[in-house]
């Protein structure tokens, strides 16, 4: 079985991208080992090395940095859920993103946002970014339209109402979970 981390795309006050990440990491419980990583619980420093991380073998890493990616290394995929700020990710998710080295190397994410426009800007942006850490995001993502705080309750379900029909948000998270999974299967062998 994948065992596939959740990441909090945010940290900010008053923020629903937990909740998000709640239903998501509910539902792909079913199929896959999961867990829940928030930046939160990893208090990063700013980015300001002089080497890219994936090309200094040679670096050193604070405990803060080495708890964050020894936890990201343990995974075979991610579904990283985002909000949408100022038409791209959350200067926390970049931030975390850039303190990588290859942890996620050859391996598959998958991207649900959400926003105005259902986070597009958002994802965009990663579809940008995580090359640059070798990843690989799958080329479908979950745009969620709705209003998260009140789609989805406390204990991570979404209202039923959004769970019918082919092109629900219910719908389309279980197609990316599927996908994720077929991925990470088979990038397996990429990195072996």
């Amino acid at each position: 079985m994948a065992k596939i981390a959740v990441i909090v795309g945010s940290t900010r006050e008053g923020r629903v991208t937990d909740k998000l990440a709640a239903w998501v990491a509910k539902e792909a419980a079913d199929k896959t080992e999961t867990e829940i990583l928030d930046l939160r619980d990893y208090p990063l420093p700013f980015f300001d090395e002089a080497v890219p991380p994936r090309y200094n073998p040679n670096r050193e890493l604070s405990a803060d940095l080495k708890k964050w990616t020894d936890k990201v290394a343990e995974f075979d995929g991610y579904i990283i859920v985002t909000p949408e700020y100022n038409r791209s990710m959350s200067g926390a998710l970049k931030n975390a993103l850039d303190n990588l080295g290859n942890e996620i190397a050859d391996k598959p994410i998958a991207l649900v946002a959400h926003g105005s426009t259902g986070g597009a800007q958002a994802v965009a942006s990663l579809r940008i970014t995580l090359p640059g850490n070798g990843a690989v995001s799958l080329p479908n993502a979950l745009f969620f339209t709705d209003q998260v705080g009140e789609a989805i309750d406390d204990e991570g379900v979404l209202k039923a109402e959004l769970q019918e029909g082919p092109y629900s948000p219910q719908a389309s998270l279980t197609g990316l979970i599927d996908s994720l999974v077929k991925y990470s299967d088979a990038l397996k062998t990429v990195r072996a």
